[in-house]
């Protein structure tokens, strides 16, 4: 892999997300040597992936490279590959582009797509977990609306213009408005020839609410929100089969469908090699101590989505998303540089910062431990933080403008079929 031999100790992290570039930030320049691994060579700000998915956003305003983050670490080097296996006796990784030993290893993998072992819904839905998977979906959604336009029969049409999403958490719930702002701002001015109301989106949720991790304030205030824009919510509705045109659920509900975007969860991505004993086998996840050192090992460690680190306040582990893997890269980043000074580590402890989610154009819910609220001011908070957190001076200024462009002109400028999607 061609990594400089070093009397320092290092550190190998694999995994670029937020839990992973958090933690090579801070080890930047201290007395070690840090190798970040990832199968991609960029990081993505994933809660706006829905963004390119429904044409709002051009990949590059949510990505940001990897090595451009660590240029200025001088002892920190990246190397893209996939990480195939741990050996742990060896204290050695193996990958697609050779065998490096380490002196402390960090998982950071993050998590992929869960479809429960439904094989056919596998093959014929469309995940949105990474930048390729979501310019699919823009592709598909902007194909479908030139074959709608040429469709002979009416059954045709329809089926090219009804969206179904499956799952209606934070995903589901702000790509739902997303299309349908498509829906109405959009498909009327650039196919007059098609008629907007034969277009339907229908957003599916096995629960009794969208949004189950928020309050059900914010789920209510959510649900109105939705179908205020045209979407079709459905909850107490799971998707049993779907062979790409018929959707099938538990209830009388029986969709056509060319179109079906799959939200419904995520399962760990774990590396083999470590006992089977450090994982949680339902969810893929790995159990930590309070330290976030993988159970029954010292030098090996998981953060963020990968890690499950039960309590009191949580159970099944913190939840999933950008903030506990933010906050856990910063400590372990502390923590490593305590263990090589010889001195004790600090326990994690998760500050929940509230949760939020958009519905679209002046829509969003927010909850705060004090105060739960929806609206124009929720989403001018919602978008305030997402455009603070993105990594990159640059991305934030291109999507500042792309947000302005659109609020101003009802527009989405980025309907573009670049790679034509084939299943």
């Amino acid at each position: 892999m061609n990594i400089p031999e070093s009397n320092l100790p290092r550190v190998v992290i694999v995994g670029g997300g937020f839990a992973g570039i958090n933690l090579a930030k801070t080890l930047a320049n201290k007395n070690l040597q840090v190798v970040l691994i990832d199968k991609h060579n960029y990081h993505t700000f994933q809660p706006l992936l829905y963004q390119v998915s429904s044409s709002g956003l051009e990949p590059d305003s949510i990505a940001y490279p990897l090595r451009k983050i660590i240029k200025k670490h001088k002892t920190s080097f990246f190397r893209l590959a996939e990480v195939n296996e741990i050996q742990p006796e060896q204290k050695k990784i193996k990958t697609s582009i050779g065998d490096l030993t380490y002196d402390y290893l960090v998982l950071a993998t993050g998590t992929k797509t869960n479809f429960f072992g439904n094989n056919e819904i596998e093959s014929n839905s469309m995940p949105m977990k990474t930048v390729p998977q979501a310019l699919n979906i823009r592709s598909l959604i902007l194909q479908n609306f030139e074959k709608a336009a040429i469709a002979n029969t009416k059954e045709e049409r329809e089926a090219y213009l009804n969206f179904v999403i499956v799952g209606g958490g934070p995903t589901g719930v702000e790509l739902a408005g997303a299309i349908a702002e498509l829906k109405n701002n959009i498909l009327p001015r650039d196919y007059q020839d098609l008629n907007a109301n034969d277009m339907h989106i229908h957003l599916l949720e096995g629960s009794t609410r969208v949004l189950p991790p928020m309050s059900e304030h914010a789920s209510e205030k959510a649900e109105r929100f939705l179908k205020t824009l045209g979407v079709n919510v459905h909850c107490n509705t799971q998707v049993t089969d779907y062979d790409g045109l018929e959707v099938s659920t538990n209830t009388d509900l029986q969709l056509k469908s060319e179109t079906l975007i799959w939200a419904a969860g995520v399962t760990g991505a774990p590396v083999d090699g470590l006992n089977a004993s450090a994982l949680v086998e339902r969810a893929n996840r790995y159990k930590v101590n309070e330290f976030n050192q993988v159970e029954g090992y010292d030098n090996i460690f998981a953060i963020g989505d990968i890690a499950q680190m039960t309590s009191e306040d949580y159970p099944k582990g913190h939840p999933q998303v950008a903030q506990p893997a933010i906050q856990q890269g910063n400590l372990l980043g502390k923590n490593l540089l305590r263990l090589i000074n010889k001195k004790p580590m600090k326990p994690f402890v998760y500050n929940d910062k509230g949760s939020m989610a958009t519905i679209g154009r002046n829509k969003a819910v927010v909850d705060l431990k004090a105060f739960k609220f929806g609206g124009f001011f929720a989403w001018f908070i919602w978008m305030f933080v997402h455009l603070m957190s993105l990594v990159g001076f640059r991305n934030r200024v291109i999507v500042f403008f792309n947000w302005t462009y659109n609020y101003i002109n009802f527009d989405k400028a980025a309907r573009l079929i670049i790679r034509p999607f084939k299943r």
